[in-house]
């Protein structure tokens, strides 16, 4: 008989067959890939896997395709379709429990703000968002290079508009430093911009910006926070969303230290609608991909691919996923039947049947399991049926949704748009002399909401998490400053949204550019996929 009562912190219990089949919890970062034609059941093994993870104090982050995973914030209901399954399974003690959950939303409508600013997405994944080509590109890393040079913040896209602008006014001078800045590319990214803003982007750049540390939370209770993302609208932008996902993937991987092998990952991280994130992507992205994947292992985060086929995922990539889920694939064309014979492939042949024969007739709920056991090692494939997860399979109401954001210990945290002086404005400011500085105001605390959380490396959550050692820059010696408009007086404009500003001087001083080694040292430091590495 088998019980889905967590009674093993070193192992999540997955499937039942022939076998107990489970998830090891010390491989849970060799990451996994979870596959299936639309209602084969991939839903529920994801499920299943997030809140076993959760019950180990493991947090995870998903995106929420089909506005259903939500229903992991309530408990299950017994019902008859429930009591059959549960009776076929053989299995006893059932427990139905709610988990605790954040939910996150882009557009600030379904959950908690998400944003982050354009300094800190870098030109790499900005360029794929606003899907240029290698010469717009070229331009757009010029437009931030300039920026870092200048110690010039780039919060949101009127900022980026701004020292687009400054660029095109003075392509000569950019030009003989930087490279050739063509003023007919500058206006193709700004036509870009305009494009990004009308798709809803203007939305996701600004400040506050999403503290990664508040997605590392532990309940309570031990449990691992599972952080959920609605993206039934997001999807509909497909290149907002993977390049979303992307940047949060590379946040992790530039900001966690080195951990090695653990009892059990610091995060989960799973990517639904995987394909997304290699569509149209070019070679140079699909390499840095490849590399984030392989690398982020070592820094405590398992990440779980969801797809319809294998295939969708390149072999570089799939060939990192130690954990697989295989539902039923349907061979109704040639490239059904690819997939097919690609599934079957990657797995560890089993006597008892034929891999790519049962891949076909799996039913609803069933699945072809293969995890890593001991020595990292793949098992031999299982055909079993996926044990139903102990929270509810389903979406939540409007009503439950509210619920859980008043009762969110974030709650006030990120609900007011802030836009503190930045390029916008300190590129009008210029031919003014500098404002004095000025104390830096003190941020209000955010308010308390129904249940606290911890900070998992440390006991105060303010806590920086361990320093990355940063990565050695030629960028250490800031050239000759640009040349500056002349431009008559003009009064310092008024405060957007009601904000408080900050001055120039103050605003340098808090910039990503640090002063090294003396006066005319700054460098700006930018990680794999270009974000900046905060140190």
């Amino acid at each position: 008989m088998t019980s889905t009562a967590p009674k093993d912190a070193a192992k999540i219990p997955l499937a039942t067959g022939m076998r107990e089949v489970a998830l090891l919890s010390r491989f849970g970062n060799r990451h996994g890939l979870i596959a299936g034609a639309t209602g084969t059941g991939k839903t529920v093994s994801l499920q299943l896997l997030a809140e076993g993870f959760s019950e180990r104090g493991v947090p995870v982050f998903m995106a929420d395709v089909k506005g259903d995973l939500a229903g992991l914030s309530q408990s299950a209901s017994v019902s008859e379709k429930l009591s059959k399954r549960l009776a076929l399974l053989g299995v006893e003690n059932f427990a139905p429990c709610a988990n605790p959950v954040l939910l996150w939303d882009i557009f600030a409508q379904q959950g908690h703000a998400l944003r982050t600013t354009i300094s800190e997405m870098g030109p790499i994944l900005l360029a794929r968002i606003l899907a240029l080509n290698d010469t717009q590109e070229g331009v757009l890393n010029v437009v931030f290079r300039c920026a870092d040079d200048e110690g010039l913040l780039l919060l949101d896209l009127a900022d980026l508009r701004a020292m687009l602008s400054f660029v095109s006014e003075n392509a000569k001078s950019i030009s003989s430093r930087y490279g050739l800045v063509s003023t007919s590319s500058i206006a193709a990214v700004q036509r870009a911009l305009l494009a990004l803003e009308d798709a809803g982007g203007e939305q996701f750049f600004g400040e506050p910006a999403f503290d990664l540390r508040d997605m590392f939370q532990v309940a309570p209770d031990g449990r691992g926070v599972i952080n959920i993302m609605a993206a039934d609208k997001l999807i509909l932008k497909p290149m907002l969303y993977s390049t979303f996902l992307l940047w949060l993937l590379s946040e992790l991987f530039e900001q966690l230290p080195e951990v090695g092998d653990i009892d059990k990952p610091r995060m989960v991280f799973f990517f639904d609608e995987a394909h997304l994130l290699f569509t149209d992507a070019p070679p140079v992205l699909l390499q840095r991909i490849e590399q984030v994947v392989r690398l982020i292992r070592s820094k405590g985060v398992g990440v779980f691919f969801i797809s319809q086929n294998p295939d969708d995922v390149p072999d570089a990539v799939l060939g990192q996923l130690g954990n697989r889920v295989q539902h039923a694939l349907r061979a109704f064309t040639p490239r059904d039947q690819k997939a097919v014979k690609v599934a079957a492939d990657t797995f560890v042949q089993n006597p008892a049947f034929k891999t790519a024969d049962a891949i076909t007739s799996l039913g609803v709920g069933e699945a072809l399991v293969s995890v890593l056991q001991d020595g990292g090692v793949p098992s031999m494939v299982e055909r079993a049926y996926i044990l139903p997860p102990r929270s509810r399979i389903g979406a939540i109401s409007a009503e439950e949704r509210q619920a859980l954001l008043q009762q969110s210990p974030l709650k006030g945290k990120y609900d007011a748009l802030l836009d503190r002086e930045s390029a916008a404005e300190v590129l009008l400011q210029r031919a003014n002399a500098p404002a004095e500085p000025v104390a830096a105001p003190v941020d209000a605390p955010a308010q308390s909401g129904g249940w606290s959380l911890s900070w998992p490396w440390g006991d105060k959550r303010a806590a920086e998490p361990p320093p990355v050692p940063p990565a050695p820059s030629a960028r250490t010696v800031k050239p000759p400053p640009l040349p500056r408009r002349s431009a008559p007086a003009r009064e310092t404009p008024a405060p957007r949204r009601g904000s408080s500003r900050q001055s120039v001087g103050e605003t340098l001083a808090k910039s990503v550019a640090r002063t090294v080694g003396s006066q005319l040292g700054r460098q700006v430091i930018r990680g794999i996929l270009g974000a900046i590495l905060r140190r």
